[in-house]
């Protein structure tokens, strides 16, 4: 017969190996809501040991997330389990992800601690939300297309009449016939700019900082509000076949709408890499260039967000809401991608081209253009 702390002791060796087995991220918290233990899963989900997560308080890693001490202390206390299916972890600049956490309560040497489960929905829900945002966009452009039909007809058909009437009024009357006219163009000239670009892209083989640093230039010529771009480029990148006057427009009306959206006291980062397996309408892309136009302005409303690249739709009441809707065509016409995370202190706009070719080699930048 074994003894009573043989079998205790036996059950805890299970338990942690089998802890330590699991797929899913664990982590305990202790009354204090502090880390007192994350099994190897949660140690690669959160990219740190479980020697450097010992003893973090939770609010590390569950900030500016509807997951907070008030939540997890009233947990210990009535046992309540919780579950959040679409928390967004942002532990650093370049790590994140999004989770569905699951908390519930645990006791641990006769005191209650939090356990804490983690399940990463990244990669689903991009594959859904990229699906989604690409149909929308496919059902607005058609929207428009029949709309701008039946807007254009007839004001040409206005236009010409106030033309032609023009002639035959005096003076003083055809103040009335250049409204008319004026207004005719204003609205052609709208419907034509909600349509987008329509001729197709003319591809080469071009140097991505090259066009970047054009930006910059134009930027400063227009940019009364002095705000700073800062440059964080990856001088190794090969050449992307593009564009360079559409994908150049792309880049120009996002970095332009983080201008108006932001003052002199923030500043703007136009950053490049290598990305590698990410999807792209559905299709996995073995490698793509990655432009990050990122600014630590006041972020973007979150109402706003799902339908930001739709016409019309902006965060500024004297806003078009063009801009990003021509950049979203303009990187479609180049098989890319487009995307958007937003919160206050860190907006950052992300465009995806494909490559398609072998990396050529180019002359790095010089060094006042890096970081």
């Amino acid at each position: 017969m074994h003894s009573r702390s043989y079998i205790q002791d036996h059950k805890l060796s299970y338990q942690k190996s089998l802890a330590n087995q699991l797929v899913t991220a664990v982590i305990i918290l202790n009354e204090e809501l502090a880390i007192v233990y994350a099994n190897p899963a949660a140690e690669a989900l959160l990219n740190k040991s479980l020697y450097r997560l010992f003893n973090t308080e939770s609010e590390v890693i569950f900030a500016n997330t509807s997951i907070n001490s008030s939540r997890l202390k009233q947990l210990l206390a009535t046992g309540q389990e919780f579950t959040d299916s679409d928390i967004a972890i942002e532990l650093n600049e370049s790590h994140r992800f999004t989770a569905e956490v699951t908390a519930s309560s645990v006791e641990f040497e006769r005191t209650p601690h939090v356990l804490l489960e983690f399940k990463q929905i990244d990669q689903q829900k991009q594959i859904s939300l990229e699906v989604f945002q690409h149909q929308q966009w496919l059902a607005a452009r058609d929207l428009i297309k029949g709309l701008a039909h039946e807007i254009k007809n007839p004001l040409g058909g206005l236009r010409g009449a106030a033309q032609l009437l023009s002639k035959e009024v005096s003076n003083e009357q055809q103040e009335y016939t250049s409204m008319i006219i004026e207004q005719a163009d204003r609205l052609t000239n709208l419907v034509d700019r909600l349509l987008g670009p329509n001729q197709l892209p003319q591809i080469q083989a071009q140097n991505i900082h090259g066009i970047l640093e054009k930006v910059c230039q134009l930027v400063s010529y227009s940019n009364s509000q002095k705000v700073q771009l800062l440059r964080d480029y990856d001088p190794s990148l090969p050449a992307v076949e593009c564009d360079q006057e559409k994908l150049q427009q792309a880049v120009l009306n996002i970095v332009n709408n983080a201008i108006q959206a932001i003052d002199e006291t923030n500043n703007i980062t136009l950053r490049t890499r290598i990305a590698s397996n990410k999807t792209i309408h559905g299709k996995r892309i073995k490698l793509a260039v990655e432009i990050s136009i990122i600014d630590n302005g006041p972020g973007i409303p979150s109402k706003i967000q799902d339908t930001l690249f739709y016409p019309m739709v902006s965060g500024r009441s004297n806003g078009t809401g063009l801009g990003l809707s021509i950049s979203q065509t303009l990187i479609n016409q180049h098989q890319g991608k487009l995307s958007c995370h937003s919160r206050p202190g860190h907006t950052e706009f992300t465009i995806l081209l494909p490559l398609t070719q072998q990396p050529l080699n180019q002359v790095p930048l010089s060094q006042e253009n890096k970081l």
